[in-house]
């Protein structure tokens, strides 16, 4: 530590061995933990080479607590080895502070196999009266759940072949591994229930109403995972079942039958995870004939790539301006955009944005 008498205000350098294209921010206790915080980006001044100068009005906590990041937690600084660093502490107000960073999150790997959650087969074939057929569905629950008498939070997805599948056609999601790098970052711990699609008839089930694509099953399967699995599951394992601790999502289809949950059900699932949802399969979604009788607080999260086709980012946000003008729902609904312009439609984007859709969803106090 250089404690320079020319510098009044504190100054940190930071040194990396990895470096690349992404700006470089100081997260901490001064900001809320922000990861994308402007007035706290770093200056690059060389390869592997930053600093940054806190402003002379700046008032410091006692204790001054940061880490570096690449602009989310994703991306945080992690050590040699691939391991979580602690939480950076400084008592200066000036001088220059010397920092490294050896190596930097990608999309939240590497992950501890012993933080992994338990993935049990709830059944091969669980019953779905409305549908007259069967389906395989799993339960993904925290990695402590049999040491443990916490409840948790759930939140229902569709497209189980995709999300934690290592043999997937088109790759996976990782799920359980974003889950055990969250145990580890402790951001929070949920039980995730996936449901299978139902291979050359996921269209037809996961299409609601009639639409570009014909008649659909869609209203059938949501009520098969409203009022048969969610009940099973609130018996089965230790969930809170109260709408604001239960969520659906999904990608593609998947992502529009999980719109079309959270419209039928508003009083059952409190927080929806749409990722680039089919929305071109009903160009005139309308509102007006949805039963808002009595509206609740729901948070959406909304994620759409850049380059997963000519209309999927104009689609989006018509959908989020039309939902948050309803009159309904206008004051009572917080939708957070996500678009990543060079995102693609597959399974390594949505990956990615799973489990900051998680935390913004379930447990992100700090900025809703």
């Amino acid at each position: 530590m250089d404690d320079d008498l020319t510098e009044p205000q504190l100054n940190i350098l930071l040194t990396t061995d990895e470096d690349d294209f992404r700006p470089v921010y100081i997260s901490g206790n001064f900001n809320k933990w922000h990861t994308q915080d402007k007035d706290f980006e770093m200056e690059k001044i060389g390869n592997g080479l930053y600093h940054f100068k806190f402003p002379h009005d700046f008032v410091y906590p006692d204790e001054l607590l940061y880490k570096f990041t690449k602009g989310d937690w994703s991306e945080v600084e992690i050590d040699q080895y691939g391991n979580r660093t602690e939480n950076r502490s400084c008592r200066q107000h000036k001088g220059v502070r010397k920092e490294h960073v050896s190596k930097w999150r990608k999309n939240w790997l590497p992950f501890k196999p012993n933080f992994l959650p338990q993935v049990q087969l709830i059944s091969e074939e669980f019953e779905m009266p409305q549908l007259n057929k069967k389906r395989k569905i799993w339960a993904l629950l925290p990695h402590d759940y049999e040491t443990s008498t916490d409840t948790y939070p759930v939140m229902y997805l569709q497209d189980a072949q995709n999300l934690f599948n290592e043999q997937a056609q088109f790759g996976n999601w990782e799920i359980d591994k974003k889950l055990a790098v969250m145990s580890e970052y402790k951001i929070g711990k949920i039980i995730i229930i996936a449901i299978e699609h139902a291979e050359q008839d996921r269209i037809k089930e996961y299409n609601v109403g009639k639409t570009i694509l014909g008649n659909g099953e869609g209203k059938k399967y949501i009520r098969f995972i409203t009022d048969t699995l969610k009940p099973f599951v609130d018996s089965k394992f230790r969930t809170k079942p109260e709408r604001e601790n239960t969520g659906i999502g999904g990608s593609s289809m998947g992502g529009l039958v999980s719109i079309f949950s959270g419209l039928m059900y508003p009083e059952v699932y409190g927080k929806l995870m749409i990722f680039s949802p089919s929305l071109w399969v009903v160009p005139k979604m309308n509102f007006s004939g949805i039963d808002f009788f009595e509206p609740h607080d729901t948070k959406i999260y909304l994620y759409a790539g850049g380059d997963e086709s000519q209309t999927m980012i104009k689609h989006v946000k018509r959908f989020q301006k039309n939902m948050i003008e309803n009159d309904f729902v206008q004051d009572k609904m917080k939708i957070k955009l996500s678009i990543n312009m060079h995102g693609k439609h597959n399974e390594s984007y949505w990956s990615d944005e799973f489990p900051k859709a998680i935390e913004w969803l379930f447990f992100n106090t700090k900025d809703n």
